[in-house]
């Protein structure tokens, strides 16, 4: 069967019912992730440090974006790369080279992700120090 043959329309919830449909899954996504992934346990527990820290720390909004921005790409980085990890060990828990390098990829993304909001805390307090000491 080709996709020529598939009615896009026939399986697809529209208007209200799809937001809601939506809404579910992603809220399933989270709790799976929290169930299944203890990286993401340990990113989201960082998360529920330095979000509300940063509403205590005296910096303009743009840099308060700056730091639950980098914090929240934390959690998007690691729930696509557990996404990309569960794809992956669903086809074949075999030793694949190109199943490695996805996985690998996925974990440098979180890495990134992580090296972000250190660059970006680090910054934030260098540029607000006086700031935040007086």
């Amino acid at each position: 069967m080709n996709s020529e043959e598939i009615d896009p329309k026939a399986y697809k919830n529209t208007g209200v019912k799809r937001l809601f449909k939506a809404l579910y899954y992603s809220f399933e996504g989270i709790a799976s992730s929290f169930k299944h992934e203890a990286a993401f346990r340990q990113e989201a527990l960082l998360a529920c440090v330095l979000i509300p820290l940063s509403f205590l720390l005296r910096v303009e909004l743009t840099h308060h974006l700056f730091l639950v921005g980098s914090v929240l790409l934390i959690l998007i980085v690691e729930l696509l790369n557990s996404g990309i990890e569960a794809v992956v060990d669903d086809i074949s828990m075999k030793n694949r080279p190109l199943a490695k390098r996805a996985k690998d990829m996925g974990s440098a993304a979180v890495l990134i992700a992580l090296l972000n909001c250190f660059i970006c805390w680090v910054s934030v307090i260098v540029v607000n120090w006086d700031r935040l000491v007086s």
